[in-house]
């Protein structure tokens, strides 16, 4: 996917706004400097992924969030942090991530390569950016950002879903500092509810550990990809409850945008009386 033309983020708030940069948190554009979310109205203008305080037409309302430890947040409070010349005039792109649900209530979650040098051997959904020629004039920005996950679902897992065979609906959007590659996964897992709550509850940076389930397996079993093959093992479910490190080497655990996207879901089965509060 590098070289490839992308849709780039762009901010408007007050009647103003631009090209997101890539030093630049987009979250803090458009909300409190001492907060880190916003109710926010998004779509795809004029081949722009567009972020607004208002509504415009063919947008969509959605929680817009970043993590309390954003690097684009820290450059902001501490401009001396300074980024290399290259990246300053950089924008940022816009992506979709897949949550797929089976009808048990398994999600499917892939672990990027341990050979990225960003965010190795880390769960996230299937996804990846949105591309200028995505962009179909007039369509809904749901129906289009839809077309975008299912053909980086196809590419990454070979699932292939047809239009019409499911239904879905946009969660939120996350703030991250990613760069997909090809070639990036390396392992595939579907994940029970109860493990899926639990990861929920493990906030990155939070100061203590929120309430998940007790009762959980000390394994489960996930599907290695390598050299065009595929084997089972089983990892430790602990791997799954890991947080985030505030400093050194990072460790294989869940995303913290993938976090934020399963406790949306949570929230929207519970809506639906599908789930306990």
């Amino acid at each position: 996917m590098a070289g490839l033309a992308r849709v780039l983020v762009h901010v408007r708030c007050g009647g103003a706004g631009g090209p997101a940069r890539f030093g630049q948190s987009v979250t803090g554009a458009l909300c409190p400097a001492h907060e880190d979310a916003a109710m926010v109205s998004c779509g795809l203008d004029r081949g722009r992924f567009l972020l607004s305080d208002v509504a415009f037409p063919g947008s969509t309302t959605a929680l817009l969030k970043r993590p309390s430890f954003c690097p684009a947040k820290r450059l902001g409070e501490q401009p001396e942090l300074a980024l290399p010349a290259e990246l300053r005039g950089r924008g940022v792109a816009a992506g979709v991530a897949v949550l797929l649900q089976t009808s048990t209530g398994r999600i499917l979650l892939t672990r990027r390569a341990g050979t990225l040098s960003i965010f190795p051997n880390v769960w996230v959904p299937p996804g990846g950016h949105v591309e200028p020629d995505e962009e179909v004039r007039g369509q809904h920005v749901d129906y289009t950002l839809l077309d975008v996950g299912l053909r980086e679902l196809e590419e990454e897992t070979g699932l292939h879903l047809e239009v019409g065979t499911f239904s879905w609906r946009m969660l939120g959007l996350w703030e991250a500092r990613m760069c997909p590659s090809e070639s990036e996964v390396s392992a595939y897992a579907w994940l029970e509810p109860p493990v899926l709550e639990a990861i929920a509850a493990t906030e990155d940076g939070a100061e203590s550990l929120g309430n998940g389930p007790s009762a959980l397996p000390a394994t489960i079993g996930i599907t290695e990809l390598s050299n065009g093959s595929s084997s089972t093992t089983q990892l430790p479910t602990s791997t799954f409850l890991n947080t985030a490190p505030a400093e050194g080497e990072d460790v294989e655990r869940v995303s913290t945008g993938t976090k934020f996207a399963l406790q949306l879901w949570l929230e929207s089965l519970r809506e639906q009386g599908r789930v306990q509060p």
